[in-house]
């Protein structure tokens, strides 16, 4: 698949691609009250996705107690839930706010890119945080041996080494398939789906397959990984042990269990079960919720939860201080 590009037929057919006018995001035109609502509704999304993460970076950061593996890839996970939404949102809201749904073609290739990159290294970011806390509920002894600085920063830098050139192969595929008169998509944003429904070729289950492989694979690693955990904190003697172990664990299930059911669920179910307006919601339920509940998922656990309101706290309290010794000055 990724010696693809090299076909000569197939970079022709790109190069003809490039020449048309591009596609139409549809979204929710077909209700034309909506923009003006939709237009407010995703902007204070995209700011509180903005707002919400960005605390979560900077707090991790600051505050040594936090130095850990657990909230390294927690950080790493905001950070890409920022740059996620960065490639929908800011042209969704741009659609509402001028009524036009257009992008061109080259628009529409970069914003899958970046999409499907993004979404893929979140998947297996999601997967080396199943696997810290298998390390820390299964082998504690040895989790600060296996779960060292360099081991987690191998992980995270090897899982962009992986997508970032993988799905360049995957994003010239869909584009050199020979597409339909319309070009309309029935969505908000550039999605291999709604793509594939346009496309004039045989291959819609063969390419949703391959483009979910990566999430599938890394689910059946979180799956897998989580059995081993609940063996082990069901033998666990203590109540106490097996409450702190949960609270661990259910903020993460809960975020794979939003992300890639929903985005699995949206590419490998047949076309004859689908609507446009059933697209859109589970497009809705797996790009924009995730990262707008993360910060609040993964501050439910009630002690770092505290930590985390006691250390923002005290930023506000600095800044504020600060602000005021500066006028006086």
């Amino acid at each position: 698949l990724l010696f693809f590009p090299l076909c000569p037929c197939s970079r022709k057919g790109l190069d003809n691609h490039t020449t048309e006018p591009g596609f139409l995001l549809l979204g929710f035109s077909d209700h034309p009250c909506l923009p003006s609502v939709c237009f407010t509704v995703f902007l204070i999304i995209y700011l509180m996705v903005l707002i919400g993460n960005s605390l979560i970076m900077l707090i991790t950061v600051m505050d040594s107690s936090l130095h850990n593996p657990m909230y390294f890839f927690l950080r790493n996970l905001s950070f890409l839930e920022i740059c996620y939404t960065s490639t929908t949102l800011p042209k969704m809201l741009v659609a509402f706010l001028t009524g036009d749904g257009r992008i061109s073609f080259l628009g529409c290739a970069a914003q899958l890119y970046f999409l499907i990159m993004l979404g893929s290294t979140e998947c297996l970011l999601l997967a080396a945080m199943a696997y810290d806390r298998y390390v820390a509920i299964c082998d504690p002894l040895r989790y600060s041996l296996i779960m060292n600085g360099g081991f987690c920063i191998r992980l995270v830098v090897g899982a962009w080494m992986v997508i970032v050139p993988l799905q360049v192969g995957q994003t010239y595929q869909v584009f050199t398939l020979p597409f339909c008169a319309s070009h309309d998509l029935h969505h908000f944003f550039c999605d291999v789906p709604p793509l594939l429904e346009l496309a004039c070729a045989d291959t819609f289950f063969g390419l949703l397959i391959f483009s979910s492989f990566m999430g599938f694979g890394c689910f059946v690693f979180i799956v897998m990984s989580y059995v081993q955990i609940f063996r082990a904190v069901l033998r666990m003697p203590s109540e106490q042990g097996r409450h702190k172990a949960f609270s661990t664990c259910l903020p993460h299930l809960a975020v794979v269990s939003l992300l890639i059911v929903t985005g699995l669920f949206c590419y490998l179910k047949p076309p004859s079960f689908s609507s446009p307006s059933q697209n859109l919601a589970v497009a809705v339920l797996y790009s924009v919720l995730p990262p707008v509940l993360n910060p609040l998922i993964y501050s439910m656990r009630s002690q770092d939860s505290y930590r985390l309101l006691h250390f923002f706290c005290r930023l506000i309290l600095i800044y504020v201080m600060t602000g005021q010794g500066f006028l006086q000055f």
